[in-house]
């Protein structure tokens, strides 16, 4: 769950970075939209893997699902993520895209802090 959220935190700052030199009509670094599209990918990844691992380590420790609200947290979570990586595909085709995936990151940070929230007390579980 770390590497996601330093995911999202690197996404935010290279996000806000061209977010600054759009509105601001500066040039930015070449490299920079590629870098952020790099973390993003690497955030859907974490989180696809983190669901799988809480899937399978839930079914083998508990037998079943829905035992917290971290399931839901963390289907809302994986929802918006790939919300936001297929809203960014779309930017340059369709502009309004843009809102939508700011809008949608804006509610991934809620959605993190819930899921991290929540997992807090699933892990304590696990702990003898």
């Amino acid at each position: 769950m770390g590497l996601s959220l330093l995911a999202y935190l690197l996404l935010a700052i290279t996000g806000v970075w061209m977010f600054r030199a759009r509105t601001t009509r500066t040039s930015r670094p070449s490299w920079l939209r590629s870098l952020h599209y790099m973390f993003g990918g690497s955030l859907v990844l974490l989180v696809l893997l983190l669901l799988a691992i809480g899937i399978v380590g839930t079914l083998g420790h508990f037998g079943s699902l829905g035992h917290s609200s971290h399931l839901p947290a963390g289907l809302f979570v994986v929802g918006l993520v790939l919300l936001s990586a297929t809203s960014a595909i779309f930017i340059n085709s369709q502009p309004w895209m843009r809102s939508l995936h700011i809008g949608t990151n804006i509610i991934l940070f809620l959605g993190l802090v819930w899921v991290s929230l929540t997992g807090w007390d699933v892990v304590q579980k696990y702990l003898p």
